[in-house]
């Protein structure tokens, strides 16, 4: 068992690092200090975190000398599993404090901040400022990782490690700590020229901050009932869309489009796979809303770009209600919403680059049993970082993925069927929205939701930002400890 927390120092900084997380919402009181009221419900947790945390690292030994596979892999599932873990606690105590939401809401408030769902079980008419900034900035810190932010700040010979049991796949630099800088002053960046252009467009200060970082993390939390739909503004709504097409893709290409190198970027096999989505989905949704709900043409591609890009991007941003929508058109964005955005974005889904795998894997099975027995040709795709083969490993382990994925849909939509009382299309709607962390909703999940529902979806959104594997080997490797922990003590 000690070979699992002989770097115990990693738990405390993680600890003291959401700490000092919780803390960042009181700065919002100077622009509104009728809300001081509220400070302490942030203030216990963070002292709490930032105390237990220094304590964690002031009395653990450091020991980055392990080095088997499996053991390595699953000590950073764990502690990855076990930040997270800390993290959606700490981030819904705020909420119990101040006696906005009970334990069961309150936790869900903070998983949806966290995984950058969106799903709200709050009014946000009548929610104050600061809780509303608390729930985005937990979507912008979501977007990054636990794990990425404090490798920014401290890192040793695990952090690699930590890094990619997170689901971080790419090094941008050749130093990790650069890499991890590198993506969090592009994420700052365009935080702030998001921010900024909201202004220009019309949205007040407070509201264009949230969305900025809502957008840019694909979480989607709004201040407005109606969402974006609210400010009935063709151009927030274009703006928004870029927001959300840059948060759902992969950091590596955005650097590559900061360098100008565009050529690289349009070889991407998740670029092009996302266009010709788009292509084909928009029109088709078009289509299904003009003669659905008789909308005029140009409304109905409007509603249509906007709504296919916050679900497949999995923001959750909408611009309409969706209870009068054709089957046709839910069917649409249940597809889009499990497919996802890109592998090293701040999206979740199954993702855009192992679905282009499925696909091309499956084209090229049926070309080579169409072709001569002696030709044989080895499938590829782009990455930002060049070309790559598509070898029986990775196609077996993106195989297995939405095997694991799908099957994890189909009884989450299940049990929600027995916990709304709902038909199975609004069923896997939700649950697509939860699993896909996108955000959107069909109108099952609001403030009057049942606790069995919340829990429901409290796991799919866990399972759906966390990658499920790691999940797996993260609960696998901590029964393993306790088992472990019993035989000492029957010793």
């Amino acid at each position: 068992m000690r070979h699992y927390f002989t770097n115990r120092s990693n738990y405390g900084k993680l600890v003291l690092l959401i700490g000092l997380l919780l803390i960042i919402p009181l700065a919002i009181l100077p622009f509104y200090p009728n809300e001081s009221k509220y400070a302490v419900a942030f203030i216990i947790p963070s002292l709490i975190s930032i105390i237990l945390g220094v304590l964690i690292c002031r009395f653990s030994k450091q020991d980055d000398n392990t080095t088997h596979w499996q053991l390595t892999m699953q000590k950073g599932s764990l502690t990855v599993l076990f930040a997270w873990g800390y993290g959606f606690i700490a981030g819904a105590i705020p909420f119990m404090i101040s006696g906005k939401l009970s334990f069961i809401q309150a936790l869900f408030e903070a998983v949806s901040g966290w995984t950058t769902t969106g799903l709200s079980v709050m009014d946000v008419s009548v929610t104050p400022q600061i809780f509303l900034f608390h729930r985005s900035f937990m979507q912008f810190c979501g977007g990054l990782g636990f794990v990425m932010v404090m490798i920014m700040f401290v890192q040793g010979k695990q952090a690699m490690n930590l890094y990619n049991a997170e689901g971080h796949p790419d090094k941008l630099m050749p130093n990790l700590k650069k890499t991890v800088w590198t993506i969090f002053l592009m994420y700052v960046s365009l935080l702030f020229a998001g921010t900024i252009i909201y202004i220009l467009l019309g949205m007040n200060p407070f509201d264009s901050l949230i969305h900025a970082m809502s957008a840019l993390s694909t979480g989607g939390f709004s201040t407005k009932v109606d969402s974006i739909g609210a400010y009935h503004s063709l151009a927030i709504e274009a703006f928004t869309i870029i927001l959300m097409l840059i948060g759902t893709t992969n950091f590596a290409v955005l650097l590559l489009i900061t360098k100008r190198k565009f050529k690289q970027v349009q070889r991407v096999s998740e670029i092009r796979f996302l266009t010709i989505l788009l292509v084909i989905f928009v029109p088709v949704l078009a289509l299904s809303l003009l003669y659905g709900l008789y909308m005029t043409v140009g409304e109905s591609f409007r509603v249509s770009l906007f709504n296919v890009v916050s679900a497949l991007s999995t923001t959750g941003y909408s611009t309409t209600t969706y209870t009068n929508w054709p089957p046709l058109a839910i069917g649409i964005l249940i597809i889009l919403m499990l497919t996802g955005g890109g592998i090293g974005s701040t999206a979740g889904g199954i993702k855009l680059t192992r679905v282009y795998i499925i696909l091309r894997t499956t084209f090229d099975n049926i070309r080579k049993r169409l072709s001569p027995e002696h030709h044989v040709e080895v499938p590829y795709y782009y990455k930002a970082q060049g070309k790559t083969s598509i070898d029986r490993t990775l196609a077996s382990d993106v195989t297995g993925f939405v095997a694991c994925y799908l099957s994890i849909f189909a009884i989450g939509s299940l049990l929600l069927t027995v916990t709304l009382n709902c038909s199975l299309a609004d069923a896997m709607f939700e649950f697509a929205s939860s699993l896909g962390t996108v955000g959107l909703s069909i109108g099952l999940t609001g403030p009057s939701t049942g606790a069995a529902t919340l829990i429901v979806e409290i796991f799919g959104m866990i399972l759906g930002r966390l990658e499920i594997f790691i999940v797996l080997i993260g609960i696998y490797s901590g029964v393993f400890v306790f088992k472990e922990y019993l035989r000492s003590r029957e010793k």
